[in-house]
């Protein structure tokens, strides 16, 4: 019960603080959150302030953006099963509005796409890879076609790799050169923007980590 009401008392004060802000500031300090935010607890408070700015500024595509990937995230740390399709169903409703808002469907919005795949399969993969498997490859394919240099295309060919078993072809060996690849085109991108996605950097340095540790093993 407390909790609900700090997250009540979290989003009206957001609301509040809504009014003195431009969107841009306002989504990229959330955002920014989000990524350094560590516990369910607190990703849930982030996702949810995301969910507001959406509402706040529905004719924008890039509160939409934020919220799609934000409800993907929380997906992972979501302890109930039950609860991470329709965490899911309402991310794939804003990356809907996205692709509406924005009139195409650049290689971000494939991207996200992809991962939305990812996510949906990563949630029962023994059963669900044959459907989302096809359609994760085919967002990347098209991303990578429209931007070969955006490095969330080499962060989430790691990452289904880091996860692929040695025997199917996957591991840390094969997953490493995607995620180098990957921190090359981050270190080159311009951060300071948020209408210009740059989400998966910290991700990617973790997972180079991981990499690093388990060749070392």
């Amino acid at each position: 019960m407390k909790y609900n009401y700090l997250i009540i008392f979290l989003l009206v004060s957001l609301q509040m603080g809504l009014k003195a802000q431009s969107m841009e500031e306002v989504l990229k300090k959330t955002f920014e959150q989000l990524e350094m935010d560590t516990s369910y607890q607190n990703k849930l408070a982030t996702t949810n302030r995301l969910e507001l700015i959406a509402n706040k500024w529905p004719d924008h595509w890039a509160p939409h953006f934020y919220a799609a990937y934000a409800q993907m995230q929380i997906t992972f740390f979501e302890p109930d099963v039950k609860k991470k399709d329709p965490w899911l169903d309402k991310a794939e409703a804003h990356l809907e509005k996205v692709k509406e808002l924005k009139g195409e469907a650049d290689d971000e919005w494939e991207v996200l796409a992809a991962n939305m795949a990812s996510s949906r399969m990563s949630i029962d993969a023994a059963n669900r890879w044959m459907k989302y498997g096809p359609i994760f490859e085919e967002h990347m394919k098209t991303a990578k076609a429209k931007n070969e240099n955006n490095p969330r295309v080499y962060y989430l060919r790691g990452t289904s790799l880091f996860y692929t078993p040695k025997e199917y072809g996957g591991g840390a060996e094969k997953a490493l050169p995607y995620f180098e690849k990957a921190k090359e085109l981050f270190d080159a991108e311009n951060r300071d923007d948020i209408l210009d996605p740059y989400w998966g950097f910290l991700a990617n340095n973790y997972f180079l980590g991981l990499c690093h540790q388990a060749l070392k093993e």
